[in-house]
């Protein structure tokens, strides 16, 4: 088979990429390796500034995908090896396709603190919601490690089962909030009850609801997107209300089986244990590993492509790789290029989605000999998600991230409303986290981007009892 355009993987950005090169060059011919039959698509996009935007992920049949795009040919596959030099792949089930430029959007696998255990679970994709989902089902205790967006999702959905949240941090949610913010959310878990959990059940869901079947089986499938935990039954049956006990700064030095364990513990047995590093040792019937990713760059083939430290395949402005036509984005790859003091790579589907769109550009202008611009999607980090039911929005260095210790904060809190925390050094804004319907997406984003000196304002910024945004129309 040949094709002008190859991309390999139906992620966020492999679709958005396939999207992308469809609209920008309809002519030329597109195919998609996919190793599950469902492809992550990003719909209803509504921009909410200049580069921030919030959308809903769908989950599509790869067959849906490549009908919609008349030159677009989605093979369910994966890809074994690469040969860059002759611009050949090779794929599980024998087809041989070349190519004259290609994009690897393989994503990333999750670390999981321990492999081939049947009682881990790490989750990063649709199907390992499923295998978890028909686990919990007689769980009674579960141990969950991890402090980002998935482990934080988790605690908050998982309804009628003991938890143990085994953090290395001071707070939880630490990847992406301050103390502060964290504080903010515990008295939601705190207050948690059937009552609340019930009259939250028949709210609206803002965006795209996951649907997939039971019966179909496939691994390495897609990143999970948002409100992913939606349309899967992850209560226990055993427990009527929810307990979550917080494990702060500690790590699972050891894993330890029943009969291990039975010398310290002969009154319950429990499948696995887990010693931690504070010295408690926890028994559970499962533990779920949400420690971050590795990124999935190992095929054959891709050896001589040059990694960063997180083994990421290195990609330059243009998202190329080391090796000429052959590029990479969303979570697989790992930024080389000098970035703007405001953006940071972190892997998220709204970076794949950011990648995937702007790698097409890059690809279709490489092929035509065109001059092109860097996309200012990569002048300002933004992210919109959910914790806790919470809408929440980060902007720029939201964590004070490389700014030191010489940064000033602006605090306003609303107790079960709204968290709002602007960072400032020398007067200008730096970073914001937006907990909450707080209308102040647009104004800090720009705030951010212009660099406007603040200092006349003071604690006025954030004061809510005057319009701020009237200053800056």
């Amino acid at each position: 088979m040949e094709s002008t355009f190859v991309i390999v993987g139906g992620g966020i950005a492999g679709v958005s990429c396939a999207e992308g090169l469809s609209f920008l060059a309809p002519e030329e011919s597109i195919i998609l390796i996919t190793a599950s039959p469902l492809v992550k698509a990003v719909t209803n996009i509504v921009p909410l500034g200049k580069t921030l935007m919030h959308f809903d992920v769908e989950e599509k049949s790869a067959i849906t995908l490549g009908e919609t795009h008349k030159m677009l040919q989605v093979i369910h596959d994966t890809a074994v090896k690469i040969d860059t030099a002759k611009k050949l792949i090779e794929t599980g089930s024998g087809k041989v396709i070349s190519f004259k430029m290609l994009c690897l959007c393989t994503g990333a696998k999750p670390k999981l603190i321990a492999e081939k255990n049947d009682f881990v679970i790490g989750i990063r994709d649709t199907e390992s919601v499923l295998q978890f989902s028909h686990k919990l089902r007689n769980a009674k205790r579960v141990i969950i490690v991890g402090n980002g967006g998935i482990a934080t999702e988790i605690v908050h959905e998982i309804k009628g089962v003991e938890m143990i949240w085994v953090i290395k941090d001071k707070h939880i949610s630490a990847t992406f909030v301050d103390p502060g913010a964290a504080e903010f959310f515990l008295d939601k878990i705190s207050s948690k009850s059937d009552i609340s959990e019930n009259s939250n059940k028949d709210r609206p869901t803002k965006r795209m609801r996951y649907v997939v079947s039971d019966s179909i089986s496939f691994k390495n499938g897609a990143a999970l997107g948002p409100d992913w935990h939606n349309n899967f039954d992850i209560s226990g049956s055993l427990f009527t209300s929810t307990n979550v006990q917080v494990e702060y700064e500690c790590e699972i030095s050891k894993l330890l089986t029943c009969d291990e364990q039975k010398e310290f513990d002969s009154a319950k047995e429990w499948p696995i244990y887990a010693q931690l590093t504070n010295g408690k040792i926890i028994g559970c019937d499962l533990i779920i590993s949400a420690t971050g990713v590795i990124p999935n760059s190992d095929i054959c083939g891709l050896e001589n492509l040059e990694r960063g430290e997180d083994s990421g395949l290195l990609v330059d402005w243009k998202l190329e790789t080391s090796k000429k036509d052959v590029y990479a984005a969303g979570d697989v790859c790992t930024a080389n290029w000098p970035k703007a003091k405001h953006w940071f790579q972190m892997r998220l589907w709204t970076q794949a989605h950011q990648m995937g769109r702007y790698v097409a550009k890059s690809m279709v202008s490489n092929l035509r000999s065109e001059e092109f611009l860097q996309d200012f999607c990569f002048e300002l980090f933004t992210h919109v998600t959910k914790f806790f039911s919470y809408k929440v929005v980060l902007l720029g260095l939201y964590n004070g991230q490389t700014l030191g210790k010489n940064y000033e904060i602006l605090l306003r809190i609303t107790k079960d409303e709204e968290y709002v925390k602007i960072i400032l050094q020398d007067g200008k804004m730096q970073g914001a986290v937006l907990i909450g319907e707080t209308d102040l997406e647009e104004m800090c984003e720009n705030l951010i981007l212009n660099q406007l000196d603040l200092s006349i304002y003071g604690e006025d910024l954030l004061n809510p009892n005057i319009d701020i945004e009237d200053y800056f129309d």
